[in-house]
């Protein structure tokens, strides 16, 4: 009887040996994958693509009032161009408009 809780316990501990074994990062299941700290990581340099020249999207506020105690802004998103210098050269409104509710506490 002993001698099987013995031979249970040895293959419960070589089971759990060989497995911690199969996760670690020196296991031969994940050598390719293993950087040690003196490895730089070899890394393929991408592409840059321009990046398209559509307009920007902001919102701009366009109005605020106090309404029941609360303070009520509109905001208006706007599709705004710039030229190859950054300037703005056209805003246009778009028909997205939120409007942003919260208490007046200086009442």
């Amino acid at each position: 009887m002993k001698s099987k809780n013995i031979l249970y316990a040895f293959s419960l501990l070589l089971t759990l040996g060989l497995l911690a074994y199969l996760e670690s990062p020196f296991s031969f299941l994940n050598s390719d994958f293993v950087y040690i700290a003196d490895q730089p990581a070899a890394v393929e340099p991408v592409a840059v693509e321009p990046e398209d020249e559509g307009p920007e999207l902001i919102e701009k506020l366009v109005k605020r009032e106090k309404v029941d105690g609360y303070i009520v802004e509109t905001y208006q998103e706007y599709e705004v161009y710039k030229d190859e210098k950054g300037n703005i050269t056209d805003e246009v409104p778009t028909s997205k408009v939120e409007t942003l509710r919260y208490y007046d506490y200086k009442k």
